[in-house]
């Protein structure tokens, strides 16, 4: 496995939740250090690319698309801009702001989803083909428990 040099087995919690955070954290740490070459986070690269497939796109429109509040795409949006990653200029009335990816922040994601796919296939390996295809249905019903 080339991303995954060795398995460290954690003792469960007893608290599920307990567990899918410690999961989600060591997925999110496993996926940046893949992609940290690339200089975005797994959470970064996710927004531009949910970006780049939704343009043009208002914040409001993007963070439904995402499932993150306003206030929380606000705030992550703004090292993107900061980075010259994307452009956030004022939307169709004054409640609304429009989001588009620069050029850079184009690159920056193809670069990005290239090293994405490296951790992909690296989880993929590592688990399993029916493994990660229970796990993917597996969280799709936990992430059902919120409307």
């Amino acid at each position: 496995m080339k991303h995954i040099d060795t398995v460290y087995p954690k003792k469960p919690s007893p608290c599920n939740c307990l567990n899918v955070r410690r999961a989600s954290r060591a997925v999110t740490d496993f996926y940046d250090t893949v992609l940290k070459p690339s200089g975005l986070t797994v959470a970064q690269l996710s927004l531009l690319l949910n970006l780049k497939a939704a343009e043009p796109a208002t914040i409001g429109g993007l963070a439904a698309v995402t499932r993150i509040d306003r206030t929380t795409m606000n705030r992550n949006l703004k090292p993107l801009a900061d980075a010259g990653l994307l452009t956030v200029s004022p939307g169709g009335d004054s409640r609304t702001r429009q989001v588009a990816l620069t050029d850079a922040g184009r690159e920056a994601a193809a670069k990005g989803k290239v090293l994405w796919r490296e951790a992909q296939a690296a989880l993929k390996e590592y688990l399993g083909e029916e493994d990660l295809a229970r796990l993917t249905a597996l969280l799709a019903k936990l992430e059902a428990l919120a409307p």
